[in-house]
């Protein structure tokens, strides 16, 4: 029914848009709730919670006050509760398989993961560049300038692809590009500042290496951004290769030194192949996505990376007590996040078709939480299987205590959930948990405990407990996933 032709329906009296039943059923009483109840129809019975009914009047434009005067009641939420209280719970069964914009396949996802690892081989070529007496902590020479110049990458990139993703989330293509244009070279020139303020005397070939690491950060971002997973695996293949061949048979450092350049160019290269069509795109006459958004997204790749790196450095230092340098953690970490990002994606399917099957806001969150434990439960045994994998083949390396296990497993509960509420866009709480978490770990660093396992166990608990509650209550509601 067209609403210019519908008698009924006024400037004065607006029906909100929705399918609506061709007669009053029996539940609908006479009155001004009872007729909109039945012109709701499907919409009204549908509703998982109230909130959901209560956004529809809404987007019809019924204010506050044309409310308390047609039917009564203060406002739209109270309206929504009637309705909701009125209207029998009624799921009709879709006429074709509903659409599932989240199912993603798992080889998709398992290539970035792979691509968030490969970058850390170009430190088994570097190796033999960064040569000098030990740094803090009996740390491998570089070590603290390179860390530096990684976590400002993390920061700066992450809040760069989020800002980038929301011009692709507007359909601007062209002024995303630009953004990543402008911002990719900013953070790799600020990047390259970072670690001189960390270096010392005996460490130029680390800043060095820093500079390209910084320049990486940027390219790698602007292709993963912009969906060129395949061409960055492509432009890494030659250090992969190398780095492979190092771990067998010492490579001459001239040889390194080109894999190492080579993969750099290439990256960058594509990179700057991907953003070049922004230079003559004509400017976007949509308004830009607030600066100030993309904020807690940057902070939350501090937090986070910064815990990584510290799973890190407990391996190495620990390593270094039995005669190895290895950091299993953090490779087991990295390649977990091609998993995880598959498992969020199942999340939100799951919580899609929770919408569907449930009738109650209690039955939803149940449901809902209920899909959360099983894809985290499976995240964890991904982790696990990487951990021990990783601690086994890598040479030399001390054999995992519990400790260190449950370290990894609250490392990786922090981990997922934290992606999970910004996959939602409720990143200011997970970005708040892990910086904290970050903090509380720097403090233990320097102040050096008699047991820092035990410390990151703390830490690494609190913040999954804080975390998972922030997931109860944040993802629980059905109008978190609509």
């Amino acid at each position: 029914m067209n609403r210019a032709t519908d008698g009924r329906e006024t400037a004065a009296h607006p029906l909100v848009p929705r399918q609506r039943s061709a007669a009053a059923p029996s539940w609908a009483d006479p009155d001004p709730v009872g007729r909109l109840a039945a012109q709701l129809g499907d919409c009204a019975a549908a509703a998982v919670h109230p909130d959901e009914i209560a956004a529809v009047l809404e987007s019809d434009g019924l204010s506050d006050d044309q409310i308390r005067e047609r039917y009564g009641v203060r406002n739209s939420f109270a309206l929504a509760e009637e309705l909701y209280a009125r209207v029998p719970r009624h799921h009709p069964e879709p006429d074709a398989p509903p659409h599932d914009p989240w199912r993603i396949g798992l080889p998709a996802c398992l290539l970035r993961g792979l691509l968030f690892a490969l970058p850390g081989l170009a430190y088994v070529l570097g190796a033999p560049l960064l040569t000098g007496p030990p740094g803090a902590l009996g740390l491998p020479p570089g070590t603290v300038p390179l860390l530096a110049g990684a976590l400002f990458g993390w920061t700066w990139n992450q809040g760069l692809a989020h800002r980038a993703y929301a011009w692709l989330g507007l359909g601007e293509r062209a002024a995303a590009r630009r953004c990543l244009l402008v911002g990719a070279p900013v953070g790799a020139l600020l990047g390259a500042l970072v670690p001189p303020v960390f270096a010392g005397p005996a460490d130029g070939a680390a800043v060095v290496f820093a500079a390209g690491q910084s320049c990486y950060l940027g390219a790698s971002t602007t292709l993963l951004v912009l969906g060129r997973e395949r061409a960055l695996l492509a432009a890494l293949t030659p250090l992969t290769a190398g780095a492979l061949l190092a771990l067998a048979h010492p490579v001459p450092d001239v040889i390194a030194l080109t894999l190492l350049v080579g993969s750099l160019a290439a990256v960058m290269l594509l990179g700057l192949l991907c953003v070049a069509p922004a230079v003559r795109a004509p400017a976007s006459g949509a308004d830009a996505p607030a600066a100030a958004a993309s904020l807690p997204y940057a902070l939350f790749g501090l937090g986070s990376g910064a815990l990584v790196l510290y799973a890190a450095l407990g391996d190495v230092l620990a390593g270094r007590e039995h005669g190895a340098l290895a950091a299993p953690s953090a490779v087991a970490l990295t390649l977990s996040m091609g998993p995880a990002e598959w498992l969020l994606y199942r999340f939100r399917s799951g919580s899609l078709a929770g919408l569907r099957t449930t009738g109650t806001p209690h039955a939803f969150r149940r449901a809902t939480l209920r899909t959360g434990a099983e894809c985290l439960t499976a995240y964890l045994l991904v982790l696990l299987a990487l951990g021990l994998g990783a601690t086994a083949l890598w040479p030399d390396t001390p054999a995992p205590t519990a400790v260190r296990v449950a370290d990894l497993l609250l490392l990786g509960v922090v981990l997922w959930t934290g992606l999970l509420l910004q996959s939602f866009g409720a990143v200011r709480g997970p970005a708040a948990v892990c910086c904290a978490a970050a903090l509380a770990q720097t403090v233990a660093l320097l102040t050096r405990p008699a047991d820092p396992h035990a410390v990151a166990l703390t830490v690494y608990a609190t913040a999954a407990a804080v975390q998972a509650l922030l997931v109860r209550t944040l993802l629980g509601r059905a109008t978190a996933h609509r």
